[in-house]
């Protein structure tokens, strides 16, 4: 059995103390890794000093084994695998600066994948080249309720897929998984166009990105499925978190029960073995859930085969792309035909020229 050196980068703040700065992944990505007995925990990097110390002291990482700078640490440990957990605005530093590295064989980092489709872009390129496999963690893409409700369609239980209508989260965090598991129910196939609008009203930032308050967005991939989503105050347009509609039937997910199949007159329950949308039971005493086990071991089982992964970043770039075009399509106020070619962030773009202004947020320590 193969045997690989882990090292995390991000390691993030007291994981029981969670915030939009990072959710404290490190600890979720460290947890799965430390759980597939391919992979051995050996370092860490944060800027924090006390954020690594902690993040060792959990792990069983001696003190030489910590790194304020992950250069020096991928330099001194030669880890096969980088688990990068920086917020999204320093992925491709990180990342590309892993894969020049010469040493490392994979680098699996966590979602969003960038704050513009070109970052993103360039990390893929950069792992292509120097052969490094690059994943990032959509780790719903294994949760039950979501493989259960694939395989229905791939057998063809509600005919031919024609549309996944998501109900749920925002457009670019949560938007993410969204997004890309509207993609894994349509073949992983990319999108052709994209049209949406947005309402940005109050401020909220989350990981040094702005995130509208509500949004609509349609598109349309290659074989001709459509996906649509309608997040924030008009998230009840879809009567589940996803609702996938065939030719000859349906599927609901995110409800109770938390996956239903109709065909004909009646709905039927599917059996996902008490999983929810967001982890399986017995998760809650974990830092992460079982669902990042999942992930770790695909991103490994990947590597041993030299297999591409289903999370790899070149399927990745297939979601961004529709986040980012539909961010496009407000600035522009029509459709955007795609492939997308702009190197900003609309969003961040229409805040910074006015165009959107919303309210600051209120500190809550204030009087």
């Amino acid at each position: 059995m193969s045997q690989y050196t882990v090292a995390v980068v991000g390691t993030g703040p007291d994981p029981a103390n969670p915030t939009v700065e990072g959710f404290a992944m490190g600890y979720r990505h460290a947890e799965a890794f430390r759980n597939d007995d391919r992979c051995r925990l050996v370092a860490c990097a944060d800027l924090v000093p006390e954020h690594a110390a902690a993040f060792a002291d959990e792990f069983g990482l001696d003190e030489t084994a910590v790194f304020a700078d992950y250069e020096r640490m991928v330099a001194s440990v030669e880890p096969d695998v980088v688990s990068v957990a920086v917020p999204p605005a320093a992925h491709e530093e990180v990342v590309v600066g892993c894969a020049r590295a010469g040493a490392v064989e994979a680098v699996h980092c966590e979602k969003p994948m960038a704050l513009t489709l070109r970052s993103a872009e360039r990390m893929v390129q950069a792992c292509w080249r120097r052969g490094v496999q690059l994943t990032f963690n959509r780790q719903r893409r294994f949760g039950k309720p979501f493989t259960e409700a694939a395989r229905l369609v791939e057998e063809g239980a509600v005919g031919d897929l024609e549309r996944v209508e998501i109900g749920w989260g925002d457009f670019f965090d949560t938007g993410a998984h969204a997004v890309d598991l509207a993609g894994m129910f349509a073949g992983d196939r990319p999108a052709e166009w994209v049209i949406a609008q947005l309402d940005y009203r109050d401020e909220d930032v989350r990981f040094g990105a702005h995130q509208e308050n509500q949004m609509f967005a349609q598109w349309r991939y290659e074989n001709g499925v459509h996906g649509v989503l309608s997040t924030g105050e008009g998230s009840g347009l879809v009567d589940a978190p996803f609702h996938l509609r065939g030719s000859d039937g349906e599927i609901r997910i995110g409800g109770d029960p938390m996956l239903e199949l109709r065909r004909g007159d009646g709905w039927e329950a599917v059996d996902v073995g008490g999983e929810t949308m967001h982890g399986a039971p017995g998760d809650a005493d974990r830092f992460g859930s079982s669902f990042h086990d999942r992930s770790v071991a695909a991103v490994v089982d990947a590597l041993d085969s030299g297999e591409e992964s289903a999370l790899s970043g070149r399927t990745g770039l297939n979601t961004a792309e529709i986040l980012f075009g539909g961010y496009e399509s407000v600035r522009r106020r029509g459709r955007v035909d795609l492939p997308l070619d702009i190197d900003d962030s609309p969003l961040e773009a229409m805040v910074e020229s006015g165009a959107l202004s919303p309210e600051p947020a209120s500190d809550p320590g204030a009087e």
